[in-house]
């Protein structure tokens, strides 16, 4: 779109809204007469206990063929979309209130229109030479308050139409997109911020475990290649140590290897991958896969981790003896991922592990609740959305 273009778009906008203001103060008193008109006569009713019920009934579905025309006037001119439901008490406080503000409105805005005409009329005697340079000074500068009060004035309450329009009808479509926006920020902050907690702790299990058992590895294999000539025995000795070392740390660097991404979800799935996770648990862990057809690759991958790392921090931390795994869902559905252990519970929900896999749920616009009271039991819940 050209500059041209957008300028035209940008001006046809402004008059829209004014033209929408404008209306805004032709419906006010319709408003007011009906709060007048038809409040006065149901005053009784409504004050009588046994007929409020059928008073509120009839004074709210009047209320409410006019909060429609407020609607419909600011889905028209402002371009808010609105959920189809709304009601409630809420109407007829908004009808009330947004008649005030419609009259206070129209006030402000025939103040504006006579400053206009006392502008011409001053410009009409500087011309004729009849005003003089004092005189119009005062003029000048009073006529400037007063224009810039009456325009605070209006954006106040234009302002107050929107913000009770919100408050009645409920968030606009721009106003949930403003939000979608907030809550993709957020969770793009949160995968941000695991992605480098597992990376530190990857770059822990490499350092710690691997490289050591490595060094420990080379110094078995010296050891046995320096005393190999003078005791065959002892070498023997030291080389079988150093092939099981060797197999220790091929199982360790393999589960590190696990971690950071089981390639066994590409080719066996999530139900086969979750079989791998209770063969290398030390705790007793049983498993109900109750998924019927495929799922979505990242589905796939966050219900993985949200196992896996529950269940790694239920044998380290929970002195649990057994845990159990349900994984469900109904084709189209949310898939449901629930952790459970008999441990001692207290688990922190803002510790490193369960923040992460937070950031990894809701990157999904899925939810984890995590139920741990002290004493146990420990309950992780994960919903994953798979549309």
């Amino acid at each position: 779109m050209s500059g041209g273009e957008r300028g035209g778009a940008r001006t046809r906008s402004a008059v829209r809204r004014t033209v929408g203001v404008l209306a805004g103060c032709l419906t006010a008193p319709a408003g007011l007469l009906y709060l007048l008109l038809a409040g006065v006569p149901l005053g009784a009713f409504l004050l009588w206990l046994r007929t409020r019920p059928y008073a509120l009934g009839v004074f709210g579905s009047g209320a409410r063929r006019l909060v429609e025309v407020e609607r419909r006037r600011r889905t028209c001119f402002f371009g808010d979309r609105f959920p189809e439901t709304y009601g409630g008490e809420g109407v007829v406080r908004y009808l009330a209130v947004r008649s005030w503000s419609g009259l206070m409105c129209g006030v402000v805005l025939a103040l504006l229109g006579f400053g206009l005409v006392l502008a011409g009329l001053l410009a009409g005697g500087v011309v004729r030479g009849t005003i003089g340079t004092a005189e119009l000074l005062t003029q000048l500068v009073l006529g400037g308050v007063l224009l810039f009060l009456g325009l605070q004035g209006l954006f106040v309450l234009t302002a107050l139409d929107a913000r009770l329009a919100r408050e009645c009808f409920g968030p606009s479509e721009r106003e949930l997109l403003r939000r979608r926006i907030d809550e993709l920020s957020v969770s793009r902050a949160a995968v941000v911020w695991a992605v480098d907690v597992e990376r530190r702790r990857i770059e822990r299990d490499l350092h710690d475990g691997v490289q050591q058992r490595l060094v420990a590895l080379a110094m078995l294999i010296g050891r046995a290649r320096r005393g190999g000539g003078r005791d065959p025995e002892r070498a023997a000795e030291l080389l079988g140590q150093a092939h099981r070392e060797a197999q220790e740390v091929l199982a360790e660097l393999r589960e590190v290897a696990w971690r950071v991404y089981p390639s066994a979800l590409d080719s066996l799935g999530l139900e086969e991958t979750l079989g791998g996770v209770a063969q290398r648990c030390g705790l007793p862990l049983r498993i109900a896969y109750e998924v019927a057809g495929p799922l979505p690759r990242p589905v796939v991958t966050a219900a993985y981790f949200v196992v896996s790392e529950a269940v790694t921090n239920a044998a380290k931390h929970s002195a649990a003896s057994a845990v159990s795994v349900r994984v469900a869902g109904p084709p189209g559905g949310p898939l449901t991922v629930r952790i459970e252990d008999d441990g001692r519970g207290g688990a922190d929900p803002a510790g490193s592990g369960l923040t992460g896999l937070r950031g990894r749920v809701s990157a999904l616009d899925g939810v984890l609740r995590i139920d741990s009271p002290l004493g146990g039991p420990t309950t992780i819940v994960a919903e994953l959305p798979c549309v």
